[in-house]
C-alpha cells in the first residue's frame, strides 16, 4: 500500500471525543514497550509519525492516526506496566474495554507480542478478550530481528502453543528494524479496510 499523507490526529480517553467519521479502524494492542509505535512507523514507511519512547507505559490514551483519510491506526495504551498506579491501570483498562466493545468502526484488532518471550499473563488476558469480541484479529510477533532467522518458526510455535491459537495464518513475525514481513501484514490489513 502506498501511503501519502499519514498524520497523528487525536489522543483521547473519553468516547465522546472519538473521531465522528466512519473511517475503518485498525486497532493496535500490546504490552508496554512491545513496539507498537515502531510498527506504525514501519508500516507507514515514516520515521516519527508515532513517537517511540524509552519510557515504557507512556501512552495512557487512545491515539488515532489518520492514514490518508482512508482509515485509522488506533494505538491503545500499553498494558502490563507495573509503575502505573492501580487507579491509573483501572482507568486505562476501562477505556480500552469501552472502546473495543462499543466502537463500530473497528475492522481488525492487531495484538503485538514480543517474539523473544513466552506470552505473559497480560498477553493471554488481552488475547482472550480480543477473541471474545468476535472481531477479526491478527497477532504480530514483533522484534523478529532479535532472533536467528532459522529459529523464527520455533518461536512462533511457542506463542501458538501458549495462546492456543487455532489458525496458523493469524500469527505473522515482524521486524521494524529490518522492515521484513510488512507486505504480509498489509495483505491482511487491506482485506479488512476495503
Amino acid at each position: 500500500m502506498i501511503i501519502r499523507n499519514p498524520k497523528f490526529e487525536i489522543s483521547v480517553m473519553n468516547p465522546k471525543q472519538y473521531p465522528t467519521n466512519d473511517m475503518p479502524e485498525i486497532v493496535l494492542a500490546g504490552k508496554s514497550n512491545v513496539g507498537k509505535s515502531s510498527f506504525i512507523n514501519t508500516m507507514l514507511n515514516r520515521k516519527s509519525i508515532a513517537r517511540t519512547s524509552s519510557e515504557p507505559g507512556k501512552t495512557r490514551q487512545l491515539n488515532f492516526y489518520n492514514i490518508d483519510e482512508l482509515f485509522y491506526f488506533v494505538d491503545l495504551p500499553g498494558y502490563g506496566y507495573s509503575k502505573m498506579s492501580k487507579t491509573e491501570q483501572d482507568k486505562v483498562s476501562k477505556a480500552i474495554e469501552t472502546y473495543l466493545t462499543t466502537r463500530k468502526q473497528i475492522r481488525i484488532i492487531v495484538q503485538l507480542i514480543d517474539i523473544r518471550h513466552k506470552p505473559g499473563a497480560n498477553d493471554k488476558i488481552m488475547y482472550d478478550f480480543i477473541r471474545k469480541t468476535n472481531l477479526p484479529h491478527l497477532l504480530i510477533a514483533s522484534k523478529a530481528d532479535k532472533v536467528p532467522v532459522t529459529k523464527i518458526d520455533d518461536y512462533l510455535n511457542i506463542i501458538r502453543e501458549e495462546l492456543n491459537i487455532p489458525n496458523e495464518s493469524l500469527l505473522i513475525p515482524f521486524s521494524s528494524v529490518k522492515k521484513i514481513y510488512t507486505e504480509d501484514v498489509w495483505k491482511v490489513l487491506e482485506y479488512y479496510i476495503k
